[in-house]
Order: structure tokens, then C-alpha cells, then sequence
């Protein structure tokens, strides 16, 4: 059983996925290079490539907002008294231990 003609045509029209050919298709994500890479492994930016936007000088006293308030406290960590904060191994072992119990 084959489908008809006018799905079969809409069915070919769609975007290419990389399962559907060989190798050697790369789809990408647009983003586009903003420099070139050099011999030894380093990256050189071509600032002529790099996207800048310009804000329009209307927009200054533009009344909407981010949809972030503004008037937000600053969250208080659990890590003021370790030197180590929140990357210390021991805390970390005895929180697991708390959770999941003796091995």
C-alpha cells in the first residue's frame, strides 16, 4: 500500500532530518561562525561577523517590563558558615547519607 500522490508530495517537501541521508549532512542551528579557528587550537573572532543590536532611541522610556520583578530579596544560601560552600565534599556525603542511609 503507498500513499497518494498529493501526500506523497507533501511528505517529500518537509525539512531534512540527518536519519534521512548519508553521512556527510549536517543540519546545524544557524548560528553561523563568528571567527575561524586557528592551527593551534585557538579561536579567532572576526568582529566584522559578530551580531550587534541596536536598540532604538524611542524605546528609552519604554513603560513595559521583564518579566522579572524587580523588588525580589535576594535569596540566603545555606552555605555562610563553610569556607568550602556549596562545593564541599563533606556536606555532600552527609546529606547523602541523611537521604539514602548507610551503606
Amino acid at each position: 500500500m503507498q500513499p497518494t500522490a498529493p501526500l506523497l508530495r507533501r511528505l517529500r517537501r518537509l525539512a531534512l532530518t540527518t536519519k534521512q541521508v548519508n553521512g556527510g549532512y549536517y543540519k546545524g542551528t544557524g548560528s553561523g561562525s563568528m571567527g575561524r579557528h586557528t592551527k593551534h587550537g585557538g579561536y579567532i573572532i572576526d568582529y566584522k561577523k559578530v551580531r550587534t543590536y541596536v536598540v532604538p532611541p524611542e524605546l528609552k522610556d519604554f513603560k513595559l517590563t521583564p518579566f522579572v520583578t524587580k523588588t525580589m530579596e535576594p535569596l540566603k544560601g545555606f552555605f555562610e558558615g563553610d569556607p568550602k560552600g556549596g562545593l564541599s565534599g563533606e556536606r555532600y556525603l552527609d546529606r547523602w547519607k541523611r537521604e539514602n542511609g548507610m551503606d
